[in-house]
């Protein structure tokens, strides 16, 4: 039998954020910390101090925040649930008016730096994100004009080892590499949340973020390329890229980058898929 809701319950009192002030809401993927030990775990995986400006994104009851705003950072949150913006504005009041703490309402997809006024790698992003949000933040935030000095994210286990511990490639882990440098922190298990998710979570840290690898070359054209040869992973690399470019072309290629014709996509490291693009557009 299900518990009737809670109803909505807003504090004024000047408190450690952490507790649940209202009911969380399934369609914003909202999983709130409940102990301080894992935004410390994040503030010292982005190496936080007085002198950063760091965007938070979906600051819930403020567990991060108060972490962040504690190392001395500049913190401009953005916040969908009102409810939740409510709460910190009366939490956070003093940090507010001193101007240390910005807090936005609105969704982090339209929020974004440029539209924040952000500089180019000016600033760090530092959030514990909705996991269905982690794939569209992680791509947008990477690849933008605006890019942040370090990112760390609290998000899925399984998606955290995939970008920076798996041995088998995929669109999502390239497209990370192409622009940073991805860290396994470590394991978050669901207690720490409430309401606890159904499985556990990691802190990645994604560093030395730049476009290095694009100042002359096509994002476009890379990532279409990263999409047809990865768009069948049973299928070798060859046979997925040769729907597209001439079949003897790209064993020539291949075999100049000494990539074997019968390698999958997901076998081909960052480096390989930069050259290779590079030959193809000459």
């Amino acid at each position: 039998m299900k518990s009737k809701p809670k109803k909505q319950k807003f504090s004024d009192k000047k408190e450690i954020p952490g507790e649940e002030k209202f009911v969380h809401k399934r369609s914003l993927g909202q999983n709130f910390l409940t102990s301080d030990i894992v935004p410390r775990w994040m503030v010292e995986a982005g190496e936080v101090d007085a002198t950063d400006t760091v965007l938070e994104i979906g600051p819930g009851t403020g567990m991060l925040t108060k972490a962040l705003l504690k190392a001395g950072a500049k913190v401009i949150a953005v916040e969908a649930d009102q409810r939740a913006l409510a709460e910190l504005e009366s939490i956070f009041a003093d940090e507010i008016n001193a101007g240390q703490l910005t807090l936005h309402h609105g969704d982090a997809r339209e929020l974004t730096p440029v539209v924040l006024g952000l500089k180019n790698r000016k600033f760090k992003v530092i959030a514990n994100i909705p996991y269905y949000l982690s794939g569209f933040l992680l791509r947008t935030l990477l690849e933008s004009q605006i890019q942040p000095k370090n990112l760390v994210f609290l998000i899925q286990k399984e998606l955290a080892a995939r970008i920076a511990r798996s041995k088998k490639e995929s669109l999502l882990s390239l497209s990370v590499k192409a622009f940073g440098q991805p860290k396994y922190i470590k394991t978050v298990s669901r207690g720490h949340f409430h309401p606890s998710p159904k499985v556990d979570s990691a802190i990645l840290l994604i560093s030395e973020i730049n476009r290095d690898y694009f100042k002359d070359i096509s994002i476009d054209h890379f990532f279409n390329l990263l999409h047809l040869g990865l768009g069948s992973k049973r299928k070798q690399l060859l046979s997925n890229l040769s729907k597209t470019y001439n079949r003897g072309l790209l064993e020539s290629l291949f075999a100049e980058l000494k990539i074997p014709l019968t390698v999958r996509g997901e076998d081909v490291i960052l480096e390989k898929w930069l050259a290779l693009n590079q030959l193809l557009i000459r």
